[in-house]
């Protein structure tokens, strides 16, 4: 027999697919980490994880141990929650994009912690999206709309992105008049084996020959090579503040945000209140998100 903190070390090692993070998320050391996930295996008479330098990788046994791990994780969650349907409190861990998470969401989150005092808010902010299908993040905010339907997923706004350039580099270079131009020009974007969304593929979509000379994995270092005269590239209006934006009639690229969560937990109070609060955020700053500066 196992017990569920057998099965909260596993879900972190799977979620984490290293046990130094898995470790960093529940406050234990590595060792024990590792310790308790090969005695878990003992008792099961299987190997849940291949384990390489690269780190944690599922076996089949692990996969399906993983989804028996994540109902069970719902179901305790569920039971927490007997008696305080109504209650709004807890943590609340949400994933967004670098730049809506850096630049939208953050500076708003003081004003969700005054609104309901009890919550604790995480936010991860970076590049990639951890999943509240696998339990990682309580709410996502993607790039795409998931597909399963364990979510609740809707959309949350469009955003529009556009073409520029730091006006240090527009006086050096003269004027930009057309999409042709840009092929004589420094382009700055994403490194290419680092785009983890097709929606990231800007420049494909302005000009398929168009390649970077400067690339960041990051928005906001794509952001500063810019500001600092790197050349020309595509960022979300919100985030272009201090630069010129360039053929603003011929490249004008939406995008939108998508909004889920575990449907097994969507309907807590706690859920049910992040969700309001983030729908009136992104209609507070529409005119940021979907227009031109």
């Amino acid at each position: 027999m196992f017990n569920w903190d057998d099965l909260r070390i596993f879900l972190a090692a799977a979620r984490a697919e290293s046990t130094a993070g898995a470790a960093q998320r529940l406050g234990l050391d590595a060792t024990t980490v590792s310790r308790r996930v090969r005695a878990l295996e003992t008792t099961l008479k299987a190997a849940l994880f291949v384990r390489s330098s690269r780190g944690l990788q599922l076996t089949a046994t692990g996969a399906r141990l993983l989804e028996t791990a994540t109902n069970a994780e719902s179901a305790m969650a569920l039971a927490e929650q007997v008696g305080q349907s109504d209650l709004i409190a807890g943590t609340i861990r949400i994933s967004a994009s670098e730049g809506f998470g850096t630049v939208v969401l953050a500076p708003a989150l003081p004003g969700l912690r005054t609104l309901h005092q009890g919550l604790a808010i995480e936010l991860i902010a970076n590049a990639g999206f951890l999943s509240p299908l696998k339990r990682e993040v309580d709410i996502a905010v993607t790039l795409s709309a998931p597909t399963s339907a364990r979510l609740v997923v809707e959309p949350l706004t469009d955003y529009q992105l556009g073409l520029y350039a730091a006006p240090a580099y527009l006086d050096a270079r003269g004027p930009i008049d057309s999409i042709a131009v840009l092929r004589s020009l420094d382009l700055v974007g994403y490194v290419e084996d680092q785009i983890y969304a097709p929606e990231l593929r800007y420049l494909d979509e302005i000009d398929p020959v168009l390649r970077p000379r400067l690339s960041s994995s990051s928005l906001h270092g794509q952001r500063e090579i810019l500001l600092n005269g790197g050349g020309v590239g595509v960022l979300p209006c919100f985030l272009a503040e201090g630069l010129t934006r360039l053929l603003p009639e011929a490249v004008r690229l939406t995008r939108r945000f998508w909004m889920s969560t575990h449907r097994e937990v969507a309907g807590s109070a706690r859920i049910r209140a992040v969700r309001t609060w983030m729908r009136a955020l992104v209609a507070r700053e529409r005119q940021r998100l979907v227009a031109s500066r």
